[in-house]
Parts: structure tokens; C-alpha cells; sequence
């Protein structure tokens, strides 16, 4: 059990804005013998909650955006946000993105997506970047 929890905390870690590679972890996993469905949901789940927590600090940090130590320059803020006006609330299917994907959750919250909406969206994404993860694996190391 204590393995499963590790994953989680790594997905949940790598969907926040702090680096962090979860699939490093999944990949040794699977490689390991642990259950591959338990694998995909813990990685899920983690992952998933990590990008909640940019989500509520997107809603709810952003008037301290003019201190040294926010995350986002306020210039790429507003490019951000013309992004995510254009694409819309459809474009968190792709918040799995190692590049972009953080920062499109923590948008999301700014730009006030409801949070079910948001939850769910971001969800599924990530769960098919873990079930493509899973399937990649098994082609280069069949189980």
C-alpha cells in the first residue's frame, strides 16, 4: 500500500508547479508486478487533486500577483489568459502536458471555471495520459 501512495504523492507532486516526474515512477511500478489498474488510478487520482491545488491557487492567490515570489509574470499572465479565451474550457483535456499543463490549470482557476467542469476535464485527461502510459509499456514490455 505504501507504494501506491508514493505514486500518488509523485502524480500530485508533478501536477503542481513544483518539477516532478510521476511516470518515472509508474513506468518501474508496472515494471515491478504491482497492479496495473491500481497503478492507473492511484496515478490518476494523484495527479488529478495535485492540479486542484493549482486550480484554488489560480482562484484564490491572485492578488499577490504583484510579489516577487508568485509564480507567473504578469505579461505571460495576460497571454495565458487570451489562450485560454480562445481555446476555452475544452483545452484542460490537455493539462497532462509536461509543458503548459500546470500553468493551463492554475489559469483556470483564475479565469473562474467551475470547479466540477474543471475536475472533471482535467480527469480525464490525465487518466488517458496514464492508460496511453499503460499501453505504451505493455507493447515495449508485455506483461
Amino acid at each position: 500500500m505504501e507504494a501506491y501512495l508514493g505514486l500518488f504523492f509523485s502524480a500530485f507532486l508533478a501536477a503542481t508547479l513544483v518539477p516532478a516526474y510521476s511516470e518515472i515512477l509508474f513506468a518501474a511500478m508496472l515494471n515491478a508486478g504491482y497492479d496495473p489498474l491500481l497503478l492507473l488510478v492511484w496515478a490518476s487520482a494523484g495527479n488529478t487533486l495535485g492540479s486542484a491545488l493549482n486550480w484554488l491557487l489560480g482562484r484564490y492567490l491572485l492578488h499577490f500577483q504583484d510579489r516577487k515570489w508568485f509564480p507567473f509574470k504578469t505579461d505571460n499572465l495576460g497571454a495565458a489568459q487570451r489562450w485560454f479565451n480562445k481555446w476555452g474550457v475544452w483545452s484542460l483535456l490537455l493539462a497532462w502536458m509536461p509543458i503548459g499543463g500546470d500553468a493551463l490549470t492554475f489559469i483556470a482557476g483564475m479565469m473562474r471555471v467551475r470547479f466540477w467542469l474543471f475536475f472533471l476535464l482535467t480527469g480525464i485527461g490525465k487518466t488517458a495520459r496514464y492508460a496511453i502510459l499503460l499501453g505504451a509499456m505493455d507493447l515495449i514490455m508485455p506483461l
